[in-house]
């Protein structure tokens, strides 16, 4: 994820903008990785099955809250959710698992 990072004097917009640049943690991104490339190769147990279903939970949370404070975000700002996620540099990423 790009960190981008912007000039405010609005508390609300720099608490924004903290929580959209807030990345998962790495040790639990590298588990989730290892874990996609594990089930793509189709080599992948059941008992790592359940963990990735569960970090997938995890995952889509993290990104439904980001989603949640882009919105806000561009509310604050009375533009297009697309306009702040161009001026964010925010690009959407299609994921497979």
């Amino acid at each position: 994820m790009t960190t981008v990072q912007f000039k405010t004097d609005n508390s609300v917009e720099l608490e924004l903008l903290q929580k959209i640049n807030q990345a998962l943690p790495e040790e639990l991104q590298q588990q989730y990785n290892d874990l996609s490339a594990k089930m793509r190769s189709q080599t992948i147990t059941p008992e790592e099955h359940q963990d990735l279903l569960t970090l997938i939970d995890i995952v889509e949370q993290a990104d439904g809250d980001r989603l949640q404070h882009l919105i806000q975000l561009s509310q604050l700002r009375n533009i297009s959710l697309a306009e702040l996620m161009k001026q964010l540099q925010i690009h959407p990423q299609l994921v497979y698992v």
